[in-house]
């Protein structure tokens, strides 16, 4: 146990990841913190920032030296990376938050509230059924749409499958001084919400969610039909591609050139996160237009699975003496209380992370005056909770996203056939696969455990 200079005081470290475009989280987590330590002030919650891009690495280093925190918060594509990450003595970092809780219905006198998360956001987070981490931070992908465009172009309702999509296009791309329908950035999010979408896999071993992912499956029948019709929309004009691939440093660059290019009616639809829904209401507020959100157009050729969460959760550090453990675990139900995860709602704009959340937000009228807020809600709930539409936990997500994107890019800007470009794609991720499981599993020299840390 940490103390400080009072030996009654329990410190619990936690370590959270500082987004640009969300200042007012970690805010709200040190407001929460000392509200929390008001009521126990034996504990002391001390909560450090880092990038979200350093911060497993970070996390890494720490816990190699026998400094790890009891919580850390990572971005969904580390989830595979935090089952994976080790002490210095070579035990898992990270314990699931179901075993730590051990069937207890409080914590410190906090009632255990893990049950009422959002069901696919529960499920994501989940191996074999039981809860590894806490999802403070839930999002989506949705439509967004300029519905003055669409009332000039005759357009009634917001498309939902792709050929709905290619029809509205070339409906609103007939109006003056319109070239393009819509747009979204070339990210890896949007490929796994397609082939999620769709019933399809990127890994074996159910999407890694049966045993560790051992075999890609990026050229998949599902990821060539979204390629394929992405290239078409992009070809034939309806699709505006702004030539950033959205990988690396060029991540916040890609995804505000499509945010700018909607602002500016260059294209009458988007897809974007479901966090930037009051954004892009603003943006057509200021501009003068009206804007429409809805559920994330899907084939229409495979049946509908469902969408993955996107966000972030709360990990807990193994062998924690237990006063800190118990501490961590109460604080984190503590997060969940309708009370404050409507706050976080209200701060972030990101999907309230419970049912009891949702429920107070609908009692005092929060989504009948801001209906767009809860068009996320309402798809991430149609899930059918597959290995296929929660998503894979796979090593080195980052860096295989941006294996994806960068043949995506080639794709659209070369004369790259699809099905080749993503069978060489699909080689290139097993390469990296291979070598993260080597070294996870300690077949080859060096430690044992991750190496690489790449956040994206």
């Amino acid at each position: 146990m940490t103390t400080t200079a009072r030996a009654a005081e329990v410190v619990v470290e936690m370590w959270l990841p500082r987004y640009p475009a969300v200042p007012l989280y970690i805010s709200g987590i040190r407001r929460l913190a000392a509200s929390f330590q008001e009521l126990h002030p034996e504990y002391v919650i001390n909560v450090r920032e880092s990038s979200y891009k350093t911060l497993p690495e970070d996390v890494d280093a720490a816990s190699r030296q026998g400094r790890a925190p009891a919580l850390v918060q990572y971005f969904h594509t580390s989830t595979q990376l935090a089952r994976d990450m080790l002490t210095a003595s070579g035990a898992p970092l990270f314990t699931s938050v179901h075993e730590a809780i051990d069937g207890r219905t409080e914590i410190l006198g906090h009632p255990v509230v893990t049950g009422d998360i959002l069901a696919t956001a529960r499920a994501y987070y989940s191996y074999d059924g039981a809860l590894m981490a806490v999802p403070p931070l839930i999002s989506t992908t949705l439509l967004y749409a300029n519905t003055d465009l669409l009332q000039a172009a005759g357009v009634t309702r917001l498309p939902q499958t792709w050929d709905e999509v290619d029809g509205a296009c070339e409906a609103v791309r007939a109006l003056p001084g319109l070239t393009h329908g819509i747009t979204w950035p070339n990210h890896g999010w949007i490929f796994q919400q397609a082939v999620s979408q769709s019933g399809g896999l990127l890994a074996d071993h159910g999407n890694g969610r049966r045993g560790r992912a051992e075999k890609m499956l990026l050229d998949s029948p599902e990821m060539l039909a979204f390629a394929g019709w992405w290239r078409r929309m992009h070809r034939q004009g309806r699709y505006l591609y702004t030539g950033n691939q959205a990988y690396g440093q060029t991540v916040q660059a890609a995804w505000e050139d499509n945010f700018t290019a909607f602002a500016e009616q260059k294209v009458a639809f988007i897809l974007s996160s479901s966090v930037e829904a009051d954004w892009l209401l603003q943006a057509g507020r200021e501009r003068g237009f009206g804007v429409a959100a809805g559920r994330m157009p899907y084939s229409g050729r495979f049946p509908f699975a469902g969408n993955i969460v996107g966000g972030d959760a709360i990990w807990l550090v193994d062998g924690l003496e237990p006063a800190v453990r118990d501490g961590a675990l109460a604080f984190l139900q503590y997060l969940l209380t309708p009370e404050h995860a409507a706050e976080r709602h209200r701060d972030t704009w990101f999907v309230p992370a419970t049912g009891a959340a949702m429920k107070l937000l609908t009692a005092q009228g929060w989504f009948q005056q801001r209906p767009h807020l809860a068009v996320a809600v309402d798809q991430l709930a149609a899930s059918d909770h597959s290995a296929a539409a929660l998503g894979a936990l796979i090593g080195e997500f980052g860096p295989i996203q941006g294996v994806i994107t960068l043949a995506m890019h080639d794709v659209l800007l070369g004369q790259d056939d699809p099905a080749w470009r993503f069978a060489a794609a699909n080689g290139e991720a097993q390469r990296l696969l291979d070598e993260y499981n080597a070294q996870c599993l300690g077949t080859v020299p060096g430690p044992r455990g991750p190496r690489r840390f790449i956040v994206d």
